[in-house]
């Protein structure tokens, strides 16, 4: 599989997360993800679009403010799996979370989504 198809699946999917309405988000969904997707998110598994548009609505409803979210990294892509960064950033100046997802495409959607979300804390060994 391509970084570039990866990359437009992924580019779509974070897109939802800043929709200019609630009602886009399921459409930019359906174009970035699998109907069966697995999504594993900082509240455990779900499966399917629905539960991934739960999610991203209660990020755009984020008491500080309706935020942004954006790729800041290159797409990583060995095979059909794919790595990127994040930043999801409210407004004026509100609380900021950075992390990393780890998705699997299959047919050019995503059918995976693994976040990792906050710092990796350094070693102390």
């Amino acid at each position: 599989m391509h970084e570039e198809t990866a990359r437009s699946a992924i580019d779509t999917f974070i897109s939802a997360f800043n929709a200019s309405d609630d009602s886009y988000v399921t459409q930019l969904l359906s174009q970035a993800l699998t109907s069966d997707v697995v999504f594993w998110g900082p509240l455990g598994r779900s499966e399917g679009i629905e539960a991934v548009e739960r999610f991203v609505l209660d990020i755009r409803r984020h008491p500080a403010g309706t935020g942004t979210m954006v790729r800041c990294s290159a797409v990583d892509m060995p095979d059909e799996w794919a790595r990127y960064q994040w930043v999801f950033t409210t407004p004026d100046g509100g609380p900021r979370l950075a992390g990393t997802d780890v998705v699997h495409l299959r047919r050019s959607l995503i059918d995976q989504v693994i976040v990792f979300a906050g710092e990796i804390q350094p070693s102390t060994a």
